[in-house]
């Protein structure tokens, strides 16, 4: 038998290229926040940290990064409960009627975010969500419910349908089954969806555009104004926090693939 056949020099050039092409834009940020300049541009004399010290110092970014982050920890929260629920509802019922719910629930990954968020403005107005800390939440926690559906539903599709058999023949009820058997099996499920819907939530603009003005000032809002209004290169700070931020999610994640029974 002949060896695992490996991909040619083309192949691998080309591979590379694409990835060096997808970090490209990402890595020219880490230069250009340590510039010694006033406006956004790659540093001339010397790198500078003041531009970081101006993210750490501000009363504005410092008030967006917060805002950010507690509505990213609400609706993940949200997206959890529901994803989870949903995820363990249709793997239990196992129906032809379940795959369509799977489907409902992966809309807000399949509807474009700007039809989504024209939508939510209209319904939102009628309930006086806009501008409101519950509203932003809210429709963080939906669009990020389908991230938890799939990756609890990958983890309940290893799971071994016998062990709750074997619990409930031993008289555990509904809710002590769930509790003791099934959740602990599909936990790095459960986390691994968190960490997305987390990382929607902190990196998601174009709803935050369109349900929010005043009130809510997210961190990429605040970015995205910044860039409207000057060319700071406390922005470019911000942006290799937020990518250093995320990174350090998605590793997560992966130390918990690794560990995943």
């Amino acid at each position: 038998m002949g060896g695992a056949h490996r991909p040619g020099p083309f192949a691998t050039g080309l591979a590379w290229a694409v990835a060096l092409y997808l970090l490209l834009p990402i890595s020219i940020i880490i230069p250009v926040s340590l510039t010694d300049q006033r406006f956004l541009s790659l540093p001339v004399e010397a790198l500078s940290l003041r531009h970081y010290g101006t993210v750490v110092s501000s009363p504005e970014w410092l008030d967006a990064i917060w805002q950010s982050f507690w509505i990213a920890v609400a609706s993940t929260l949200l997206a959890v409960v529901a994803g989870t629920l949903c995820a363990i509802g249709c793997w239990r019922i196992s129906r032809r009627s379940t795959d369509l719910v799977r489907a409902l629930m992966l809309l807000p990954l399949i509807i474009p975010s700007i039809v989504y968020a024209v939508g939510l403005y209209r319904y939102f107005a009628k309930l006086d969500l806009l501008d409101r800390f519950l509203g932003v939440t809210l429709a963080h926690g939906v669009t990020g419910i389908p991230y938890v559906v799939i990756t609890v539903s990958t983890a309940l599709a290893a799971f071994d349908p016998r062990l709750e058999q074997a619990a409930r023949s031993m008289g555990a009820g509904l809710a002590q089954t769930l509790r003791w058997v099934i959740l602990p099996r599909i936990m790095p499920g459960i986390v691994s969806g968190a960490i997305f819907a987390f990382i929607h939530s902190w990196d998601e603009l174009v709803i935050v555009l369109f349900i929010a003005s005043r009130d809510v000032f997210t961190l990429p809002r605040r970015i995205w104004n910044g860039i409207n209004e000057n060319l700071d290169p406390a922005m470019a700070a911000v942006a290799v926090l937020l990518v250093i931020f995320t990174v350090l999610l998605l590793l997560l994640d992966q130390l918990l693939r690794k560990r995943r029974p």
